[in-house]
This record gives structure tokens, sequence and C-alpha cells, in this order.
């Protein structure tokens, strides 16, 4: 499976076709708390967003490596899909129009590319 690097001028375009108006007031903030939880050398950054070949979508910090929860070190690329798993998981449950099935799908699709991933081990130890 193939990722796409999103430029930024399709970044606003992307969200809005997957996530509606649910991405910048919703998810991203979401993406950016959960991310803060996980690891303490999260402090804010740019993050890179990814469009998937199977219609996934996803967002990872322009930075090196974290540690995550545990000891469990990893790329920012991992640390990124971690953080975007942890997200859809918890609004696929949100009693709000649409956004669960969304988020719900977003999930899998982005569990699949996982499978391919070289840290999915790393990625699998801190989802668990």
């Amino acid at each position: 499976m193939n990722r796409k690097l999103l430029h930024d001028s399709e970044r606003m375009g992307i969200t809005a076709k997957i996530f509606g108006a649910h991405f910048p007031f919703r998810v991203e903030p979401s993406i950016y708390n959960v991310a803060s939880f996980l690891s303490g050398a999260y402090d804010g950054g740019y993050w890179l967003m990814y469009e998937l070949d199977n219609g996934g979508f996803y967002m990872a910090p322009n930075k090196k490596t974290f540690t995550v929860l545990a000891e469990n070190t990893m790329s920012g690329d991992a640390f990124g899909i971690t953080v975007c798993l942890y997200v859809y998981s918890q609004m696929s449950f949100l009693n709000i129009p649409k956004l669960p099935g969304i988020c719900a799908e977003q999930y899998h699709r982005l569990r699949e590319f996982l499978f391919e991933h070289p840290e999915r081990e790393a990625i699998f130890r801190a989802i668990d």
C-alpha cells in the first residue's frame, strides 16, 4: 500500500473531503492532545499529512523520534500513525452525526496500512 505526502495546497481540501468541518474543530485538536498524552517528548510543531491509496489519512509530526508509553521508541511517522489510531478509535464512539462512521472507516484503513509499516511492532505495543 502506498501513501502520498500532501502538499500545503492539498491539505485543506483532503481533510475537508474526509472529515468535513469536524477536522479543524474536533479531529486535529484531538490529535495534538493525544500526542501530548502519549509522549512527554511531544511539544508541538509542524505535522505532515498523508493520504493512503485506500482512502485513509493520517498525520505525523515532522520530528525524528518519540518515546511513547513504557519506553517504546518510534519514529515521528510511527508516532503519527499511533496518535491517529487512538483518535479515530475514540471518535468512533461519539454521538455526533456522521463523524463516528468516518473515524471508524479511517481507523480500519490506517490499520490496514500499518501492517506494511516497518515499525508495526512498536505501533502495536503502543495501541494495545
